[in-house]
């Protein structure tokens, strides 16, 4: 008798345990259009301070340089980031004698670290639709806010330096900015 009151015991605690798995852990982020938005937002008694502001923002243009999609054309480019929101690689530069396009550095993302390290960065691009989003594809309404983000908003995109642009035929297969060509399982 004892044994059967502990096997759905067993299991209702397995189940709870499956189901907090499935849930995103969050961490405190902030987002800014400048390094000195960051600054002034910055304390020295909370999660980031003025030189976590500068070292995200030098760790955001690297990234921005080196996982920014890349386009064939300013025009896909535009389609995906917004009028007037690319401009030329001057990083990858190209070959063939053609130039290749890329979304414009419009801010930066800042976040708490796990683990009790220094804060995270990521840079942000402008959304054709409106908003912003990492290079990931992690979408945030407005800069200059903060509020708690998914951990997974701070991995890091997969580079793009130096490989060919995006043609419209690419961007239409991915779905546009931010999607991928396959569709992640969901795990929970």
């Amino acid at each position: 008798m004892k044994r059967s009151r502990l096997v759905p015991l067993a299991l209702l605690g397995a189940a709870a345990f499956g189901l907090s798995a499935c849930q995103e852990e969050a961490t405190d982020a902030a987002s800014f259009d400048t390094l000195d938005s960051c600054l002034a937002a910055a304390k020295a008694d909370g999660w980031f301070t003025e030189a976590d502001c500068r070292d995200s923002f030098t760790t955001a243009q690297a990234l921005h340089d080196e996982t920014a999609p890349r386009y064939a054309s300013k025009d896909i480019c535009e389609e995906q980031h917004g009028q007037g929101a690319c401009g030329t690689d001057s990083v990858s530069g190209s070959s063939g004698g053609g130039s290749i396009f890329m979304p414009l550095l419009m801010g930066y993302l800042i976040g708490s670290a796990l683990g009790g390290g220094r804060p995270v960065a990521q840079p942000l691009m402008g959304r054709a639709g409106g908003g912003f989003a990492t290079p990931g594809g992690t979408a945030i309404g407005n800069l200059n806010g903060a509020g708690k983000m998914p951990v997974q908003a701070f991995a890091k995109a997969p580079t793009t330096k130096g490989l060919p642009p995006m043609t419209r035929a690419a961007v239409a297969e991915r779905g546009g900015f931010g999607k991928s060509a396959t569709r992640p399982s969901s795990g929970g």
